[in-house]
């Protein structure tokens, strides 16, 4: 026989479930393996490797009696370890709850505890946006260019 017929009869075996072989099959295997010693070897490995494993799968093994109550008794233990706590909530959002406390900290000293800086204009008003709005000057009625100079007087600065 060829070294082509060989790696044929080699690449049959591996690729084909020992029990898949048909009789043709079989008989060309058997009729090379007289021959070859290496196709014989794989083929007598493969039929022991089959074997094998159909008496592996027709044993079965049975857990022990205890087993199911073991393991539903390790579970309990780790959930009753494991609970959620208010420090291990903390412990997971800490960092998170605590920049988030700084940042409004900072926020309220720059809005309260630091003077508001003005900036000068070449122009004075004398009315702020606050004291138009709430009528802190005194005035009982204020003229609409009051407000609208009050409240748009920077912006016409900035634009000249």
């Amino acid at each position: 026989m060829s070294q082509k017929e060989a790696r044929h009869i080699v690449t049959l075996i591996e690729n084909t479930p020992f029990a898949g072989l048909s009789e043709a099959e079989l008989s060309v295997i058997r009729i090379h393996t007289a021959d070859c010693h290496a196709c014989r070897l794989a083929f007598e490995a493969a039929y022991v490797s089959t074997m094998m494993l159909k008496e592996r799968a027709r044993e079965s093994v049975e857990p022990s009696p205890f087993f199911q109550t073991r393991v539903l008794a390790t579970l309990r233990e780790q959930e009753a370890t494991e609970s959620w706590s208010l420090d291990k909530l903390w412990r997971a959002a800490g960092a998170l709850a605590s920049s988030m406390v700084a940042t409004v900290a900072l926020l309220m000293v720059l809005t309260f505890a630091l003077p508001a800086t003005q900036e000068s204009s070449s122009r004075v008003n004398a009315y702020s946006p606050e004291a138009v709005l709430m009528n802190e000057a005194g005035d009982d009625l204020s003229s609409d260019s009051q407000v609208l100079s009050t409240l748009y007087g920077a912006e016409e600065d900035l634009v000249k």
